[in-house]
């Protein structure tokens, strides 16, 4: 594994790529707007200089890292040469399946292809490609730098082989790699989201406010943030996203979005990211 591309300049894309670089891989970002792309550079940057001054990389370590990074906005010549591609975009099928079609016409046969989706199935994924054994899906955690989970999501006809080079590759990163199985949410949403949506419910329905339903949770069962303020720091739209796609997956009513979630998304009220959501922020 000598040359990773990874596409998508936002929050996950650039956290991939900066654990990448700092690994020692030569590492290619892209994305279709070159002021995402500087954007991406710049919060690597300062990360990697905030690393520094807490003493955990030096400064040759960070300009190393640096030195491996290369940014484009020209996907299919970035990954023609690739020996991985992790995709790191939106979560919406259309635009992964577009991504993938034209990733299994440029790259070598033997690239293999990875997606950071948080919930669409790997499988589903795989079979817009030649090559559905070399597809699998790397589910980091943000902020990546940080977070040491990375779910290891094997399509119906992921190989063996490419199952134990992503594992190694996410050691390698620094990570733990946790096996899972193809299904919607995985392990991780299809656990998460659910109780997020119920306490979405909770405040729709006026049995708490945010404020109150985030302090029962931190104190009577130990989570480190409330999962209202854990809604708002994922962003209120890909609660939704992933939700729906839960619900369309299993056709089950217990997945069902709350309507307060729709409302505020449908309101532009995301969270973190527009400063305002179930708290309010300064972006």
């Amino acid at each position: 594994m000598q040359k990773i591309v990874v596409i998508g300049g936002g929050t996950m894309g650039n956290g991939i790529a900066h654990v990448a670089a700092q690994s020692g891989f030569n590492v290619t970002l892209v994305d279709i707007s070159a002021p995402v792309l500087e954007r991406a550079l710049g919060t690597i940057t300062k990360n990697l200089t905030r690393m520094v001054a807490k003493e955990k990389i030096t400064e040759a370590g960070k300009d190393a890292a640096l030195g491996r990074l290369t940014t484009s906005t020209d996907l299919e010549t970035a990954a023609a040469e690739a020996d991985l591609v992790i995709e790191a975009v939106n979560e919406n099928f259309d635009l992964k399946k577009k991504i993938f079609s034209t990733l299994d016409a440029v790259t070598p046969p033997e690239t293999i292809l990875a997606s950071n989706t948080s919930s669409i199935s790997i499988t589903k994924l795989a079979g817009v490609t030649k090559r559905p054994d070399k597809v699998i899906g790397m589910h980091f955690f943000n902020p990546v730098p940080v977070m040491k989970l990375v779910e290891v999501v094997r399509g119906l006809e992921t190989s063996d082989e490419v199952n134990s080079t992503i594992e190694k590759l996410s050691r390698d990163f620094g990570k733990v790699p946790v096996p899972v199985n193809d299904s919607p949410g995985f392990v991780s949403n299809r656990v998460l989201m659910p109780m997020i949506n119920e306490a979405i419910f909770c405040v729709y329905e006026g049995v708490g406010t945010p404020e109150h339903v985030d302090e029962v949770m931190k104190l009577g069962m130990a989570h480190p943030m409330g999962p209202l303020r854990l809604a708002d720091f994922i962003g209120l739209d890909v609660c939704l996203d992933i939700l729906n796609v839960l619900y369309d997956g299993f056709r089950d009513p217990k997945y069902r979005p709350c309507p307060l979630l729709v409302k505020m998304v449908d309101a532009g009220k995301l969270g973190d990211k527009t400063g305002s959501g179930f708290y309010s922020f300064k972006k």
